[in-house]
């Protein structure tokens, strides 16, 4: 027997109540040109070693990051695993429970969760961090709400250097909540902070950095917490490589109130674009306001320690309307990820990992500003740094990906419609060989010749 839980006269109630007649008006707001007014021209169904054997064909037309000389970054980094964190997070330990609500049976889980908290916070220099957010991106834009609901205002300041993609993701939370999100020109030459300091009013609730920036800018904010402060305003770091922190001063030691950052690099592979894992760290008198996951350290009724979530209100979960946030998950295993990895690397090992990352940047930026017409736009850098290019960036881009190198990322890729096009966005990781460095210097000499 067929089971239809909807019947026709249950789906014109339904409509009517939400003011329309029929269900195309539910995506009146889709462009007509993208609305499909017939089935997709697929192939046939096919077996299953056939559907294996086409897949195969198509992945074999991409260039992997692994298989040739890579230096894409902005955002998403190539750095090596250990072998062993993959085996660590396969362990019984954190495989016991799906979510962790209920601690007697996920107390693996749940220290391994109060330790990455922990790693998290001593990173970013700040109070508390809690047990994830789902990549940098969405972190940035639970920032800015935090922000907005802590100093009950509803206007949010980003610097030009802020990633495009996180800069795009709060301004998309903002149209659809209603807050004002005023973003700035990039400034691939330098920093942007004096124009964002003259911005700073009696409306303003945060503002939004990149450290390093989207060209590999470091730059010292404590002025600009200062002068946010002065006027009622938070100060919002966002870190794309948290390997830089290794290296430079904490987001919080320069007086951030909220810092987020994308964990990706530690733990986690590139996995094409994603699962990665939002990292949340805040000062302790805001910690009510936080989102997401809480794990706290207890005893229990014999007096063992233990660990169980909390400050996580039951609007949370079931009420929306009245939850400080509607994050009420986190990426559990790319978290165990980082923890596994940040716990075999130690304070020494990152900071070791750190000097590393910055080593090959500057050998291969030594390397490149003797090439004619390539000129450095980042003066202090991490592992990732801007050259201006004398041809268009893609093109160039293009010529060494056919040669078998992958040279950077074009600034015009991320801002499509600016006057970029010369600008490329190299990055060079503790994976990048002597090798892979005299591979991109030959691949961009012939692309430019």
């Amino acid at each position: 027997m067929r089971y239809l839980p909807l019947t026709d006269a249950n789906r014109q109630e339904m409509l009517s109540a939400i003011g329309v007649s029929k269900i195309d008006d539910l995506f009146s707001d889709v462009p007509a040109g993208a609305l499909l007014d017939k089935p997709v021209d697929l192939p046939h169904g096919k077996s299953e070693m056939e559907v294996e054997r086409e897949m195969a064909s198509l992945a074999k037309r991409n260039i992997s990051t692994g298989t040739v000389p890579s230096f894409l970054g902005t955002g998403a980094y190539r750095h090596h695993v250990p072998a062993t964190v993959d085996y660590v997070i396969q362990r019984g330990e954190f495989l016991t429970a799906y979510t962790p609500y209920q601690p007697e049976i996920a107390q693996g889980t749940l220290q391994a969760l109060f330790e990455f908290q922990t790693q998290v916070a001593l990173l970013t220099g700040m109070d508390v961090a809690n047990a994830s957010l789902y990549d940098g991106a969405t972190a940035t834009a639970e920032a800015a709400l935090m922000a907005n609901r802590v100093t009950r205002r509803e206007k949010i300041l980003a610097s030009g250097n802020l990633h495009p993609h996180y800069a795009g993701t709060v301004d998309t939370l903002a149209r659809q909540t209603g807050f004002t999100f005023k973003g700035s020109s990039p400034s691939p030459a330098g920093s942007d902070i004096a124009a964002l300091k003259d911005q700073i009013d009696s409306e303003t609730s945060a503002v939004i950095v990149q450290y390093p920036d989207i060209f590999g800018h470091i730059v010292d904010f404590t002025s600009l917490a200062e002068a946010a402060h002065a006027a009622g305003a938070l100060l919002i770091v966002v870190t794309t490589e948290i390997v830089s922190l290794g290296a430079i001063k904490a987001p919080g030691s320069m007086g951030a109130d909220i810092a987020v950052a994308e964990g990706q690099s530690i733990g986690n592979a590139l996995n094409f674009g994603g699962p990665h894992v939002g990292l949340f760290a805040c000062r302790e008198k805001l910690i009510r306001q936080m989102p997401g996951r809480l794990c706290g350290e207890t005893v229990d009724a014999e007096g063992r320690r233990g660990f169980v979530l909390t400050l996580s209100t039951r609007e949370q979960h079931i009420r929306r309307a009245k939850a400080t946030s509607n994050i009420c998950t986190n990426a559990g295993l790319c978290a165990l990820a980082f923890t596994v990895h940040m716990t075999l690397l130690g304070e020494t090992g990152f900071k070791e990992l750190a000097a590393l990352n910055h080593a090959r940047a500057s050998q291969l930026v030594d390397r490149l500003i003797e090439i004619p017409g390539v000129e450095l736009l980042t003066p202090a850098f991490f592992n990732e740094f801007a050259v201006r290019l004398p041809k268009k960036a893609a093109e160039v881009v293009q010529v060494m990906a056919d040669s078998g190198v992958l040279g950077g990322v074009p600034a015009s890729r991320l801002w499509p419609s600016s006057d970029l096009n010369d600008i490329l966005i190299i990055a060079a990781t503790e994976t990048n060989t002597d090798a892979d460095i005299d591979a991109l210097v030959n691949a961009l000499e012939g692309a430019l010749a």
